[in-house]
């Protein structure tokens, strides 16, 4: 039996499963944070440019797009609110697989379950078995994988179409053709992200495409290759070094990877996290004048110095890939949100002032700890001469130091209340987090209002 084959007879199986109350609310953890993202790239200029080039598929089908009133068909709005909810950066991260789940899978089997008029319970049990596949895929694959590709286009094929095989109850075979096909259209190149340009949220959006066809196609009889994943000119061979395809299965079934994940607590890669949270400590922990700083110190894993690499940004995309702003933005500005990138904020001198006074480097110890940890050591010189240093070994929102449902409830909330106002932030967290039996069309009637 290959790998795909084994995910086919698992996703055939998980129809008779019952998830826990912690299994079911993580999920509900995760559909709020998607939605979160979602609305908060929805008037950015990417989105606009994004629902312009896809202006005559509006007005037809039943699935929403962030953004716009008029309807689409499944498949553009599995691209478009894949890729919306991916141009903010608040979306969540499996830390093990250097991935990002909820773009590819969430944007696809929602798109597919309003398409339906599923309910909410149904697309909870969806999305848990699509963050389970794709996160499993992820963690085995790397670190090599991460050197060249984005996991999240290249893996999140997997999650969309392993997702949407469970929303249409595809048994093992069509699940596995479902599975394979999505597998050969994976893509995602990290050169992508490291120039300012509009590419890289659209990984996401493709993969949540891809994966969502690739189920319809299975349902419909086409078939795919069952080897993909380990055959000689597949998937591992072609896009990683040494998979542990022997580790894929452990505890299949017996524990689930959508309780482990990480929900941003900021708003830029989540490379920069560990200093952020680092220096965040610092300064609740100590009566630290940013006037009397003469040097910070930091230091890092191989990631953070490639991608986080920008120095005095000029753009908001070059800033949330800066880990001398976005560290300067936290001692001057006091969070990492969405202010922090505000026009306003890239031109402030105290913030590039405070970027002169950062040094970043690898340091061993957090090095050869990633990907499993992302951690950071931090030392903040004062002109006096005194320091203050601390280790950071997890990022706050990581597994081991979760972000509670308020403070995710918050994050929603001020992402969200801008955009569609308190009255419907309220509703939506509520309902989102709680429920009460709403159908999937139920809650877009929420937020697909929204017109930019």
């Amino acid at each position: 039996m290959t790998l795909l084959q084994e995910f086919g007879r698992f996703i055939e199986a998980s129809y008779q499963t019952s998830f826990s109350a912690a299994t079911l609310h993580s999920a509900r953890r995760a559909l709020l944070d998607w939605h979160g993202a979602l609305i908060a790239g929805a008037d950015t200029e990417a989105a606009s440019r994004l629902r312009e080039a896809y202006g005559d598929e509006f007005g037809v089908g039943h699935c929403s797009v962030a953004g716009s009133q008029k309807k689409v068909f499944a498949r553009a709005a599995a691209f478009m609110n894949g890729t919306i909810s991916h141009i903010a950066e608040f979306d969540d991260i499996f830390r093990d697989g250097a991935y990002h789940p909820a773009c590819p899978t969430i944007s696809a089997v929602f798109a597919l379950a309003e398409s339906r008029n599923d309910s909410v319970e149904d697309l909870l049990a969806a999305i848990i078995i699509g963050y389970e596949v794709s996160t499993r895929i992820s963690k085995v694959i790397q670190p090599s994988h991460y050197q060249y590709f984005h996991t999240t286009g290249t893996v999140g094929v997997f999650g969309a179409a392993a997702a949407c095989a469970h929303l249409l109850r595809l048994n093992a075979s069509q699940a596995c053709d479902a599975l394979a096909t999505a597998g050969t259209f994976a893509s995602g190149l990290q050169q992508a992200f490291r120039s300012d340009s509009m590419t890289k949220p659209m990984h996401p959006g493709h993969a949540a495409e891809v994966g969502l066809n690739a189920a319809l196609l299975a349902q419909a009889g086409m078939t795919g290759t069952p080897d993909l994943l380990e055959g000689d000119a597949g998937f591992g061979a072609a896009l990683c070094e040494n998979p542990r395809w022997n580790e894929l299965f452990i505890d299949l079934g017996s524990s689930w990877n959508i309780e482990q994940m990480t929900f941003k607590n900021h708003g830029c890669c989540g490379h920069n996290f560990p200093a952020i949270d680092a220096v965040s400590h610092l300064l609740n922990e100590h009566q630290i004048d940013p006037e009397q700083i003469q040097k910070i110190r930091v230091g890092g894993y191989k990631a953070t110095t490639e991608v986080c690499r920008y120095v005095h940004p000029q753009t908001p995309f070059e800033a949330k890939f800066s880990l001398t702003y976005t560290v300067s933005a936290r001692i001057i500005l006091g969070r990492v949100r969405e202010r922090a990138f505000l026009e306003t904020a890239l031109a402030n001198p105290k913030i590039r002032s405070m970027e002169e006074k950062i040094e970043l480097s690898i340091d061993p110890e957090c090095a050869a700890k990633f990907p499993l940890h992302r951690s950071a050591k931090v030392e903040i010189e004062m002109n006096d001469g005194s320091i203050y240093a601390h280790h950071q070994h997890t990022r706050h929102g990581d597994p081991d130091e979760p972000l509670t449902d308020q403070e995710l409830v918050d994050k929603f909330h001020e992402l969200a209340e801008p955009r569609v106002g308190l009255q419907v932030a309220q509703t939506l967290s509520g309902e989102l987090l709680g429920g009460s039996g709403l159908s999937v069309r139920d809650l877009t009637k929420l937020w697909s209002k929204m017109s930019y």
